[in-house]
């Protein structure tokens, strides 16, 4: 069963039985939102980017995004760039897969983000969404809708940190500016 996450909302990532999750996935898909113009509706092609910056107390120490899609370790692995969002026509767009039984000990936290590449704002993508799959059966666990749109290029979607001998996402839902990861850590670095 899916939960449907609110911004600030944290899950724990453990399985019914009690075991933990040992491979996550967060995708993300979108769809350019139609415009009207002279000549009718169109859509314009959006270029979102799914990155994910692991952290090792509050310092930023590895990240995996469409042009570094693994981490140095191996834990974590991007899927690819999709330039323009629609493909799976409400699947994954983007993903970005976490071996969680091999992220080294001292990353303890990994913050997902979403940036327009191309610089346009949220209020030109609809049907926007990121979630976190179990990797080894592909049950969706948890999902955040992107709604609302906004004069904003980048969302800071969500984290995953080490609670325990265990993971727990927390749903960020942040707006932010910036069309890479590199533009977004001012605005990251008081959620971790």
């Amino acid at each position: 069963m899916t939960v449907n996450m609110t911004k600030g909302q944290a899950i724990s990532l453990e399985k019914k039985d009690g075991a933990a999750l040992t491979a996550v996935r967060m995708g993300l898909g979108w769809q350019a939102a139609k415009r009207r113009g002279l000549f009718g509706s169109r859509t314009r092609e959006i270029d979102l980017d799914a990155s994910a910056v692991l952290f090792a107390e509050k310092q930023p120490v590895d990240v995996v995004f469409f042009r570094h899609l693994v981490s140095d370790d191996g834990s974590v692995r991007h899927t690819g760039d999709n330039l323009v969002g629609g493909v799976g026509q409400g699947g994954d767009d983007e993903a970005v897969l976490v071996d969680l039984q091999r992220v080294p000990a001292h990353v303890d936290q990994i913050v997902f983000t979403v940036n327009s590449f191309t610089g346009q704002t949220f209020q030109e993508v609809q049907n926007a969404f990121c979630r976190l799959v179990d990797e080894t059966n592909g049950q969706e666990l948890a999902r955040y809708t992107l709604a609302g749109g906004g004069e904003y290029t980048a969302q800071i979607m969500a984290k995953v940190h080490r609670a325990g001998a265990g993971w727990t996402m927390t749903a960020l839902g942040e707006p932010a500016n910036g069309r890479t990861f590199q533009d977004l850590m001012p605005a990251i670095l008081p959620h971790l």
